[in-house]
């Protein structure tokens, strides 16, 4: 009898314990992004979940939802709050944004919030203009921002983002005032306010701006990174237009999930995923959408994750 109450009593505690089926996943996935359908991290995750569905990845699909608003926070706040930890809820990240949201405070999460699985790309911010606007270089921009304190407006994809993040750096480097202009709708916004002339320029991701500047839409006049990129070899980085800023401001993307999600999806999708993004049509849509890729193991995204939150806690002290 001792045997069976036992028994009965370790099938209880595995029944009420978070787990996963050992043929995990067994239904679709759903990831959520944080911004609007078109925009650089929406379009980006889109592919990089393309063959989530082949039986050599995860075998089955992964459907995106967009929850956006207030710079990434209503999504971020719902997948720490509200969405399910079984594995079946899956997050985007962007790193600075939520990690400078976090800092700044008024929000719900923190990496804490999550557990990283990996990372597919690391996208530069770049300053751009109209394609008919008067500014053919930053030292154009920065010059006529120091003649009108104030006056220049420019837009971006919301506050305490990888764009207001550079925004803030340029201000402390070139010593001058801004007006920046934070997006409702996100990325996509952003740049379509530039294009319709509704702002004199703009912060926005490389992808993005990548094919803006393709179609004809924008001009591209600094990359806010170390190293200029392969995709804009023609453009320099504003450490060499004479501006010290660094990469603080770099868009990393991966995949998250909410804290509690079970131990046994978290390893299943860190195992399978970095070769997911590395798949060779994954790859080439990348490369034409002009989106840089970085692929990142979960023990990088966690290290990467930690040093990022070093990065701008000092940064955010001193802006």
């Amino acid at each position: 009898m001792t045997k069976i109450l036992r028994g009965l009593a370790t099938a209880l505690l595995l029944a009420a314990s978070p787990a996963v089926a050992q043929d995990y996943p067994d239904r679709p996935v759903m990831m959520m992004v944080s911004y609007g359908a078109g925009g650089a991290t929406d379009f980006q995750a889109r592919i990089v979940t393309m063959t989530a569905g082949n039986e050599d990845t995860l075998g089955q699909p992964i459907a995106i939802i967009n929850k956006p608003g207030a710079g990434g926070r209503v999504g971020w706040n719902w997948l720490a709050t509200q969405a399910e930890a079984d594995g079946y809820a899956l997050g985007v990240y962007n790193i600075p944004h939520f990690i400078a949201q976090s800092i700044e405070g008024g929000v719900e999460y923190s990496a804490d919030s999550f557990e990283p699985i990996a990372n597919w790309g690391a996208d530069p911010a770049v300053f751009i203009v109209g394609a008919d606007s008067e500014f053919n270089s930053m030292r154009d921009v920065v010059a006529w921002a120091k003649e009108n304190p104030g006056k220049l407006t420019f837009s971006g994809a919301g506050l305490f983002v990888g764009h207001h993040i550079a925004a803030l750096q340029l201000e402390a480097a070139a010593e001058v005032k801004l007006a920046y202009i934070p997006n409702n709708s996100g990325g996509a916004g952003a740049m379509k306010a530039v294009i319709a002339g509704e702002v004199m320029g703009g912060i926005n991701n490389l992808s993005d701006a990548f094919r803006a500047a393709d179609a004809g839409s924008v001009k591209i006049l600094g990359v806010f990174d170390t190293e200029r990129s392969s995709f804009l070899p023609d453009v320099p980085t504003l450490q060499e237009a004479g501006y010290d800023i660094d990469d603080s401001s770099v868009n990393y993307r991966g995949i998250m999930a909410p804290k509690g999600t079970p131990q046994e999806a978290i390893d299943k999708l860190a195992a399978v995923m970095p070769a997911m993004f590395a798949d060779p049509n994954v790859m080439k849509q990348m490369e034409a959408g002009g989106s840089p890729i970085k692929i990142m193991t979960r023990q990088e995204v966690i290290e990467m994750w930690a040093a990022r939150q070093k990065t701008l806690e000092k940064l955010l002290a001193g802006l």
